[in-house]
């Protein structure tokens, strides 16, 4: 591991080039910011020690050259300077850590083995795509975020098994998207990925979509039928919304995870299935369960290995690339020359909170593209809502359940106005069916346009 150590103060550098030594690092140092843009480009160094005041210029001038050239480098600031908001500084510039004067060798040690530990993975996650982007391509998920990284990385490790997975994480997050991935990087790439949104299929029709009838099992049974089991045999079936599950269904699911085994409506015969189980849920199961309703032997069977994609406002730093990725994808869809974004419209959308997560951000983008007519997005691009961060202003006094339903028309207005009106998306964003959604659409006097 290289370190290159960019440091003025010649007993302070000699006495971290000899402690890093001893600990079996290279360390190349210079002194000036001249000669560390110079030592970045010839050396490579894969983490770099940078003083933020140097004899020719700042370390923030001295970091913005080397984030141009290479902005997966891990950069430690050190510093005598003590100051938080220098620190805040580099720190959203995309610095890795900041320590000041005097250096406490083990705390710097221990900062360099972090560093080390984000480059390790970073190189994994590289390697693994390499091996799989033959069989399939996963460019169109982004995982620049750390924690973005550790969940693909875990999703790959997931993957080499066939072990039931639970995916956590709230609508619009890319639940499907990383089930795509385990099943396109596991023995089963070859076979069938059959994917069902539970909450979009009533209550009538659950049973025969996942298992399948006989002919005259039902009214409307013309004939046989195979179920999505059935379908997705040899490969990898999805359970989207796995939470809103019938208790009657629930224990046939249950069945189908001991057994490995299904049961056509209206048979008695039983038909052996080869199905990896990937499941997806945006509630909160263990809650359910203490609830009475969610069977706790079907949970412990689905919470095999368990995956929390988080929210997007959680993962701002992948915002950049998303934002990037949308721009290309609907620039080519509608033959526009779009070919980035202004700093001024990206920084409203990194204020944004996105309660409609990556989808949300999606549909903004793909709004952008449509009505502007430059070939950058602007922020008289972007929608109200995110320029103003407009929660919507509901009068504090009012009683609790006008409250509770101004919130949920708001919640509501906002979802139909992200998804264009389409009430199948604007459900599927609200984590709820298109016919709940219809329902309080009514009940609140919310006109669809």
């Amino acid at each position: 591991m290289k370190i290159l150590l960019i440091e003025d103060e010649k007993t302070s550098s000699e006495m971290i080039k000899i402690s890093l030594e001893k600990r079996g690092y290279k360390v190349v140092t210079v002194e000036t910011g001249k000669e560390g843009l110079q030592s970045f480009l010839e050396e490579n160094p894969d983490i770099v020690l940078l003083d933020w005041r140097l004899p020719d210029k700042e370390g923030d001038e001295v970091f913005a050259e080397f984030r141009n050239i290479n902005p997966t480098v891990p950069v430690i600031f050190i510093t005598a300077y003590g100051d938080v908001e220098k620190a805040v500084k580099v720190l959203k510039m995309g610095a890795f850590h900041y320590l000041t004067k005097p250096i406490e060798l083990e705390t710097l040690i221990h900062v360099i083995r972090q560093a080390e530990e984000k480059i390790k993975l970073k190189e994994e996650i590289e390697r693994l795509k390499d091996q799989i982007q033959k069989t399939y391509s996963i460019k169109n998920f982004v995982a620049e975020s750390e924690r973005m990284q550790k969940i693909l990385s875990l999703a790959f490790k997931v993957a080499r098994s066939d072990s039931t997975v639970l995916i956590y994480g709230e609508s619009g997050t890319g639940k499907e998207m990383l089930a795509k991935i385990i099943h396109n990087a596991s023995h089963r790439s070859n076979g069938p990925f059959i994917s069902v949104n539970i909450a979009a299929l009533p209550e009538s029709l659950v049973e025969a979509e996942l298992f399948g009838a006989e002919k005259g099992a039902y009214t409307g049974a013309v004939s046989s039928r195979k179920g999505k089991f059935e379908a997705a045999d040899g490969g990898t079936i999805f359970l989207d919304e796995v939470g809103e599950l019938f208790p009657p269904v629930q224990v046939k699911l249950l069945r189908v995870l001991q057994e490995r085994e299904i049961q056509r409506i209206g048979s008695n015969r039983t038909i052996k299935i080869n199905v990896r189980i990937i499941a997806a849920t945006n509630r909160n199961l263990e809650e359910l369960v203490a609830e009475g309703k969610f069977r706790k032997d079907l949970f412990y069977r689905l919470n095999v290995i368990k995956i929390e994609l988080p929210p997007l406002r959680e993962r701002k730093e992948d915002i950049p690339y998303l934002v990037d990725l949308f721009i290309k994808k609907f620039s080519r869809r509608d033959g526009k020359l779009v070919k980035g974004i202004t700093k001024n419209a990206l920084s409203y959308l990194l204020k944004y909170d996105y309660p409609g997560n990556v989808r949300e951000l999606e549909n903004i983008i793909e709004r952008a593209i449509v009505i502007g007519d430059k070939n950058v997005i602007d922020v008289e691009d972007l929608p109200v809502f995110v320029l103003t961060g407009d929660k919507g202003n509901i009068p504090d006094r009012l009683p609790l359940p006008e409250r509770l339903k101004e919130i949920e028309r708001k919640m509501i207005k906002e979802a139909l106005e992200r998804n264009y009106f389409n009430q199948r998306k604007t459900a599927e964003d609200l984590g709820i069916s298109e016919s709940t959604l219809r329902y309080r659409m009514k009940i609140l006097g919310i006109k669809n346009r």
